[in-house]
């Protein structure tokens, strides 16, 4: 089985998410809790009705809701850069720093291509380490 996306005690995810046991795409993230994935008191842990693992906190595993696993919903990720580029670096900081291991590399390609043609004077490389630190 391949390595759980999230490690460590110092994440902000929950001790029981499905996050910590399984791989990205291998568990779906919805908004919050619902009847649509009862907490099993069996194991702790929520489910679909097809039994496909469920995160039910977005904002800390660092994933945009989505049926990764049901539907095979690929990663997307959107940056929405600030209105000024002296938002930039702070901007950076929280979207890098609260993104899922997979997403990382996905956000730093889209920066990447994204910040030049909306702040054409900025140096990405240099906003994208000071984001990084």
């Amino acid at each position: 089985m391949a390595e759980a996306f999230v490690t460590g005690g110092e994440h902000p995810s929950c001790g029981i998410c499905p996050s910590r046991r399984f791989p990205l795409g291998e568990f779906d993230v919805v908004e919050r809790p619902s009847a649509d994935c009862p907490f099993n008191p069996a194991d702790g842990h929520r489910y679909t009705a097809a039994g496909v693992p469920v995160c039910v906190h977005p904002e800390k595993v660092g994933l945009p809701p989505g049926r990764y696993r049901t539907e095979g919903v690929p990663f997307t990720v959107e940056l929405r850069l600030p209105d000024s580029p002296s938002q930039l670096d702070a901007y950076l900081y929280e979207v890098m720093h609260s993104a899922a291991p997979g997403v990382l590399e996905l956000l730093i390609e889209q920066a990447t291509q994204e910040i030049p043609q909306v702040f054409p004077e900025v140096d990405v490389l240099q906003a994208l380490r000071r984001a990084l630190n």
